[in-house]
């Protein structure tokens, strides 16, 4: 790998930790990034995964407070997605490939759907919390977070917004520090068990710490219901892409 290579993945690291926080689509920007350097498509995944560890790392220095100020749940939502992760880092390294790819596209355009409708379901829903759902359902999504997680952000966020009374800020924090945990167990698994390539991972996760650090200041400033609905089309656009790729 060249030190041209090695920049422009720091960079595209960047945007995508940006990308990431904001949207949820980190691996949209990272993914393509890997592949274009150099990795196989496994190789790419796993590398993937370890350094978009960089954007939770760095969204969370720069709102560690609102993530303790959420309550002794936290921790609970923390379990949940180190389990999930773990086990997605499994199916990952001991399933025939493809295994999720049939219905990755329905999941991230059920996701977005459900960003959009998110005021209307909420309503319907009486503004109550659904705290055993989001607890089963941050398990799953993490599974999936940890064995690809193209668009796990898009869904996570849906779910905070969905199954708490979290506003979009805090559910964007919140979105970033669970699918950070899920990426943090499956980046373990993958380091000791996957084909990492070291390098690739340094430069992106270094990249991705910094645009991490940059989104919730950037989220703050961003109209609540533009960026809802913003998400929801760019995860619609991933769901076709996925599906035609």
């Amino acid at each position: 790998m060249t030190v041209l290579d090695v920049t422009l993945l720091v960079v595209a690291g960047f945007f995508a930790g940006v990308v990431g926080f904001v949207t949820g689509l980190a691996s949209l920007v990272s993914y393509p990034a890997l592949l274009a350097a150099g990795l196989s498509p496994v190789a790419a995944n796993v590398t993937n995964t370890v350094a978009m560890v960089g954007v939770g790392a760095g969204a969370l220095t720069n709102s560690a407070r609102e993530v303790v100020d959420t309550g002794p749940r936290v921790w609970w939502w923390t379990l949940y997605a180190a389990l999930g992760g773990a086990t997605g880092a499994v199916v990952l390294l001991v399933a025939p490939p493809g295994s999720f790819e049939a219905v990755v596209p329905g999941l991230v355009a059920l996701a977005a759907l459900a960003l959009l409708l998110q005021p209307r379901i909420r309503r319907s829903a009486g503004g109550r919390d659904l705290p055993k759902v989001f607890a089963v359902s941050v398990f799953v999504v993490a599974v999936y977070g940890g064995y690809f997680g193209a668009g796990a952000g898009v869904v996570f966020l849906a779910l905070v917004l969905i199954c708490t009374s979290e506003q979009i800020w805090r559910a964007s924090i919140l979105k970033s520090y669970l699918l950070g945990v899920a990426n943090l167990v499956a980046a373990i698994g993958f380091a000791i068990f996957g084909p990492v390539h070291w390098v690739a991972a340094a430069a992106m996760a270094l990249g991705a710490f910094a645009g991490g650090w940059c989104g919730p200041p950037l989220v703050r400033r961003i109209p609540p219901d533009l960026l809802r609905v913003t998400i929801a089309f760019a995860g619609f656009g991933l769901a076709l892409w996925l599906a035609l790729r």
